[in-house]
Parts: C-alpha cells; structure tokens; sequence
C-alpha cells in the first residue's frame, strides 16, 4: 500500500522562499525538513527572482519523502522583467511603457509553451505579443499590432527557425 500523500500549493516570490508562512505552517506539521526544502525551492525558482512563482510540494507522510515542482510565471510577470518595468501602462494603446526585443519574446514564447495551448513557437509570440498590447509594450520599438501582423506574413520566420535551431526544442 502505498503512504499517503499530501500536496502543499504555494506562490512565492522566485528565490525567496522562506521557512515562514505560507510554506512553514503548511510542511511543518508534515515533519519533514522544512529548511531543505525551501532551499530547494529557492535554487529551483532563483532564474525567476522578484517573480511570483507558483510551487507544488507533495509530502509522503510515511516516507517523509518530498517531490517539488516549480510552475512558470505569468505571461506579464515575464514580460514585465524582459521590458524592465513595475506594471504594465494604464492606458494601453496609447501610452507604451516599455521595450523588449524580437529575441525576448521568443525568449518568453519559448517559456510559456510548456503552460499554453499553442502548438508553435510563432503562435505562442502570437499570444504573447497579445499581453504586450495589453500592457502598453512595443517590440523592436513598434507597436505589437504591427509586429503580429508582420509575424503573420513571414516577416520573422527566419529569426523564428533560428531561435529554435539555438534553443533546441
């Protein structure tokens, strides 16, 4: 038969995880070691620093035995660091707060495929570049309207086969 398991969802901020709540009162009456486990948390999420971050942690009562996994964070979240910026503008459309390269949205398409229901790198920069609009973010300093209608004819295929020959997928 086998032990029981208890499964702990937590979001934390990427790197920083501690041994208070939530993740402490959550594990502590599981009577496994909590320090370890937040330090492998905070070495699993660290590439998402200042990033809300959410966290599974599934304990085996028994065994005491534990299995993290790390989620991704959200699509402005990712965008919002790439670019450099707190939040997004408040009047988007209008007003553009920030910049990110061609790259850099590759770069978070290639991220957020593994959560999204696109089954390419173009229609996952597709998506994301709906989240640029949204939150008032150019790309190559042009407007992302202008970018995803340049995507949808070919302009980027290049860069877009390059990007995956480097990144492998």
């Amino acid at each position: 038969m086998l032990g029981e398991k208890k499964t702990v969802n937590v979001l934390i901020t990427g790197g920083e995880a501690t041994a208070g709540p939530p993740i402490g009162p959550a594990l502590g009456p599981l009577g496994v070691n909590v320090v370890a486990i937040v330090k492998e948390i905070n070495e699993m999420t660290k590439e998402y620093a200042g990033m809300r971050v959410p966290v599974t942690i599934e304990v085996d009562i028994e065994t005491k035995s534990y299995n993290i996994k790390v989620g991704i964070p959200t699509i402005s979240a990712l965008l919002a660091k790439e670019a450099k910026i707190e939040k997004g503008s408040g009047t988007p459309g209008r007003d553009f707060v920030g910049n990110i390269t061609f790259e850099q949205l590759l770069k978070i398409a290639g991220i957020c495929m593994q959560k999204s229901y696109s089954s390419t790198l173009k229609s996952a920069a597709c998506e994301i570049l709906g989240s640029c609009v949204s939150m008032g973010i150019k790309v190559d300093n042009k407007p992302p309207k202008q970018v995803l209608k340049e995507i949808k004819e070919g302009k980027y295929d290049n860069e877009i086969d390059r990007w995956l020959q480097k990144a492998k997928f």
